[in-house]
Order: structure tokens, then sequence, then C-alpha cells
């Protein structure tokens, strides 16, 4: 019969410590980023799912090494790791929301899941994968989101809401003036203005995409100046839809 080695189901508690401080700083690493972007899950959340799966990994390693004897236990350290992967899911879904057609809060529950794999990482002492991981999630959040921004920073989505006379052609000379501005229209939605308004009016909603905000500004400026425009108020939408 074969020997089990029990030393490879061993930790010493000076290890085990050292573990779970990494795994906090790792995760509190990934964490601050979320936090000053002001997001839903910051440097505490980060930290707590970082911790929690370092703790998972170290339980399912060495938490049963007593059992390692027994001829009917058969030790599996992969179990439980398999069970954080899939349960983490959770806390993701918390974070994403939807408005209308925008989805905000992927890029942060992609964070919370990274962080889980990374702790994972940590508790079974792959530490070179943890901190590899940990650097390009840090690449990937601080570096490419700057990049992201600075090429795309004038390709955003715009929502305008127009309030104008119900008056026939009065759309298409709207979307005439946004075409001529490089400004396409994305979703459209109408909804009745107030009943005592004389003459009727109605109420646009509108999501369009933006080039160049010189055009758009101009588009609006030229757009404001009809003389069948009652009202106009735009605000921006994330550049896309898996932004957060």
């Amino acid at each position: 019969m074969d020997t089990i080695d029990h030393h490879i189901w061993t930790i010493t508690h000076g290890e085990l410590i050292a573990r779970l401080m990494l795994s906090a700083v790792l995760g509190g690493l990934i964490g601050i980023e979320r936090e000053w972007s002001n997001h839903a899950a910051g440097f505490r959340t980060h930290i707590l799912v970082c911790l929690g799966s370092t703790t998972i990994m170290l339980l399912s390693v060495y938490g049963f090494s007593e059992f390692v004897d027994e001829p009917n236990v058969r030790v599996d350290p992969a179990r439980l790791a398999a069970q954080v992967i899939s349960g983490i899911g959770f806390l993701g879904a918390g974070a994403i929301m939807r408005n209308g057609n925008v989805i905000k809060g992927l890029t942060t529950a992609a964070s919370v899941w990274v962080v889980a794999a990374i702790g994972l990482c940590v508790g079974a002492g792959f530490f070179t994968g943890a901190l590899i991981s940990t650097l390009l999630v840090l690449v990937s959040l601080f570096l490419l989101n700057k990049l992201e921004k600075r090429h795309i920073k004038d390709r955003r989505n715009r929502e305008l809401e127009l309030e104008m006379v119900d008056q026939a052609g009065t759309l298409g000379q709207i979307a005439s003036l946004l075409g001529d501005h490089d400004v396409r229209i994305v979703h459209i939605k109408i909804v009745p203005g107030s009943s005592a308004d004389h003459p009727p009016s109605v109420v646009v909603q509108l999501t369009v995409q933006v080039k160049r905000q010189q055009k758009f500004m101009e588009a609006i400026g030229r757009i404001s100046a009809c003389p069948n425009i009652l009202s106009l108020t735009s605000g921006s939408l994330p550049a896309a839809s898996s932004a957060g």
C-alpha cells in the first residue's frame, strides 16, 4: 500500500497568515481602482472576496488533512474551489445594472470574479499565477481604461430629450440635421406631451452616437433654433454597453 505524504496536506501558521495577508493585498489593489471610479463593488468588497476564496481554498487543501488516512475518504482539493467559481456569480450579478438599452457594471462584475480566482491561486500556493494575474488586471483597469477613454471620448452615446410641436415633418427635420453632423440615431422613443398644450406637443427621447463632440454641439445649436422645438435637454451615456 502506498504511503501518504502528510507534508503536502499540512501548512504552518506563518505560511497560513502570509497567504491570507497576500490575498488581502492583491484584492485590495484591484479594489482601489473600482473604489476610485465609484463602482458598486469597491475596496472592501474586493478584499473580502479575495480573502474568502483564499480561506476556502486553504480549507479545501489543508482543512481535512486528518482524514487523508481514512480508506473510504477521497480528498479532492478542487471541489470547494469549483463551488467558489460558480457561486461568486451572485455578487457579480448584483453589480450589473440595466438602464434601458445600456448595461453598466460588467467590468466590476468581472473584476469580482477574477479576484475570486486570484484568491484561490493564493490559497493553493500558486503565487506566480496570482501575482501575474493581479498585474494584468491592474494594467487592464488603469492603463487600458485611460487608452480607451482617450481614443473613444468623442464617440460616446448621448441622450437627447426634445419637446416639440406635434407637426408632420418636424422629426424628419431633426433626424436630417443630426445626420448632416455625423450623429447617428441609435434608439428613439416618442411619448405624448402635456394634454393642455396648444398646439399639441410630443416628447421625443433619442439615444444618439456621437463621432465628434464639436459637430454634436453644432447640431444641438441648430436643433434648438428650430421654431417647432419647445425644449431640449442632453445627457451622456457610457460609450459601450459593458462600461463600468
